[in-house]
């Protein structure tokens, strides 16, 4: 389909927050952020009957490729525009832009008294990762083939050992794995064992089960979260890093079947073929805009630049701003340079999750998450309490596939295993609400400080016989050794050609 490239598409980081012309944000007065209204108010789902609970399959947002686009965009009436104002916004339109957070993107650090990118002082100058004056510096980066292949293992094994118990609420986890002497978690699940009568309360996701519980693994089935690192694998070897979001778009209309998509990805994917353009594609009826899907897109962007966080954060910026808002991007972009720094082998993981913390406005509801479920990890010497105070924190005025609880769970259970590989996944994938998400997050990076393969045990690695499932391009049967050439070579390419 062809479309013009407008000036907001094509520029990284766009200067305006107009989500629709004439609406009540509009470039003729920018919103102004006041950082105390983001300390305490968490965001809600959207209070829509179509979204259904949280906790079950009625509803469009659990990313099941059942689900219909007309579904998805049936979420909000025609009179009711998400980016006008609406639970999940806190009635601050400025927290819901990722223009704010041009100093998350190009800044290494934000100081707590103010956001650069609102002339807050303590404003730096730009970097890239590029090298240069005033520019990130990269350091020497021990980041090998054998380190991403380690990397694109961890997130399959993590996003598959949660993906039969994705949609299940935490009492029915704690449960199923309890039925069958695996809990706290520590394998895969099994229906092996499990009582009928629990069986049939709590069933295992249906599209899931035949292919992810222990006994049914062979090889990695198709999963969202890993056809995004695909799709960016893509972007790279033929747009570079200096790809634009209409570049990410044109990808996923060539490259991308519509019914792969879910939730935020389906939204603005139905708004490209309607002839909107970014960023309007995210902001136009969108009430998926603050979840998880721009995060689960940010692990090859991480990967790419060992060692420049600031530089990761842009890349997934310029990347989640096709679908995502406000802390949906924070999200991604805090992954991104939490991912760089992991790629060095340099960093425990607790400097990488304080790096990634660096790249995101410090008031935002995503950095306080993330403080909080850090804290509750340093505090807590059983992880079911720390998952419990979230849970109790977050749960009632969030959904399941919001990015704020989500990215606060992936961190508390990093810390939680001191970045231990079958610590952090298992932990990640306990702690319920997007288990399979969650677990291919917190594996990656796990993975990637373990530093090879032969580091992660063999029980994670072994059944999934190198080689993963996926209608992206011509990717389907891939080996993951094969995944980690293709991403080192992209990132030698960005490393010699500035």
């Amino acid at each position: 389909m062809a479309r013009t490239t407008t000036a907001a598409s094509r520029t990284p980081l766009p200067p305006g927050l107009n989500p629709a012309p004439g609406a009540p944000e509009t470039d003729s007065h920018p919103p102004t952020w006041d950082p105390a209204q983001t300390r305490t108010t968490p965001s809600q789902a959207p209070s829509n009957p179509t979204l259904g609970d949280p906790e079950t399959d009625s509803h469009p947002a659990t990313r099941d490729p059942a689900r219909t686009t007309s579904a998805a965009s049936r979420a909000l009436p025609p009179d009711r525009n998400p980016t006008l104002g609406d639970p999940e916004t806190d009635s601050h339109p400025a927290t819901r832009s990722p223009a704010r957070a041009t100093s998350a993107a190009s800044r290494t650090a934000l100081p707590p008294d103010g956001d650069p990118a609102l002339g807050g002082p303590g404003a730096e100058p730009p970097v890239s990762g590029r090298g240069g004056p005033g520019e990130e510096i990269r350091p020497a980066s021990a980041l090998t083939p054998l380190r991403l292949e380690a990397a694109w293992l961890g997130r399959a094994a993590g996003c598959l050992l949660g993906k039969p118990v994705e949609k299940l609420p935490l009492t029915a986890i704690r449960q199923l794995a309890q039925a069958t002497g695996n809990w706290p978690l520590t394998t895969w699940f099994t229906a092996r064992g499990v009582p009928e009568e629990l069986a049939a309360r709590h069933p295992w996701n249906r599209r899931s089960a035949g292919t992810s519980l222990a006994e049914n693994i062979n090889g990695m089935p198709e999963d969202d979260d890993l056809n995004y690192p695909l799709l960016n694998l893509l972007l790279l070897q033929r747009h570079g890093p200096a790809f634009t979001t209409t570049d990410v778009a044109k990808l996923w209309l060539d490259e991308l079947p519509a019914g792969r998509t879910f939730t935020a990805e389906r939204i603005a994917y139905r708004n490209l073929l309607s002839g909107l353009e970014p960023p309007f594609t995210a902001r136009h009826r969108n009430p998926f805009r603050e979840w998880i899907g721009a995060l689960i897109r940010a692990d090859v962007h991480g990967w790419t630049n060992p060692g420049a966080p600031a530089a990761a954060a842009e890349q997934a910026y310029r990347d989640a701003t096709l679908t995502h808002t406000a802390n949906g991007v924070y999200a991604a972009m805090f992954t991104a340079a939490t991912i760089a720094q992991a790629a060095t082998g340099a960093h425990d993981i607790h400097a990488c999750l304080r790096t990634g913390l660096t790249v995101v406005p410090p008031h935002s509801r995503l950095a306080v998450a993330v403080r909080h479920g850090i804290r509750l990890a340093e505090a807590h010497h059983d992880f079911a309490d720390v998952v419990d105070e979230l849970h109790t924190t977050y749960s009632p005025t969030h959904h399941w596939v919001h990015a704020i609880p989500n990215t606060a769970l992936i961190a508390a259970a990093l810390t939680h295993a001191d970045g231990d590989f079958s610590g952090s996944i298992c932990r990640a994938v306990s702690g319920g609400w997007d288990t399979d998400s969650n677990g291919a997050t917190a594996g990656g990076i796990a993975a990637l400080l373990a530093g090879s393969p032969d580091a992660l045990p063999d029980r994670w690695t072994h059944p999934l016989k190198n080689q993963l499932a996926t209608s992206v391009a011509d990717f389907n049967g891939t080996g993951f050794d094969s995944l980690a050439q293709l991403t080192y070579a992209l990132t030698h390419l960005e490393a010699t050609h500035p």
